[in-house]
């Protein structure tokens, strides 16, 4: 795996993370109570972006190294996904 490779497979974990953590722990206004006049009721509060990007980092991380790892030392490759070839037959 080239590093440009490597870049890019951290930014796609990194965004899937995000999409899953994004949405955790959110209080909208209509919760709180207290609607700011012009924005919709479903609106966060707080949505706490930087301990999320954070956590995010953290995660994306924790999966990132394992993926990384069993791509460079070869231990699936694409062939084995390959299913429209016939299995060498032994």
């Amino acid at each position: 795996m080239n590093p440009v490779a490597g870049v890019v497979l951290y930014l796609v974990i990194w965004f899937m993370c995000l999409f899953v953590i994004l949405p955790l722990r959110i209080t909208s206004q209509t919760e709180d109570g207290d609607v700011v006049p012009g924005t919709p009721a479903s609106a966060p509060i707080d949505p706490m972006l930087k301990k999320k990007a954070i956590w995010i980092t953290v995660l994306a991380t924790v999966v990132f190294i394992p993926i990384a790892l069993i791509i460079i030392n070869g231990w699936i490759k694409v062939e084995d996904f390959d299913f429209f070839v016939p299995a060498p037959k032994d």
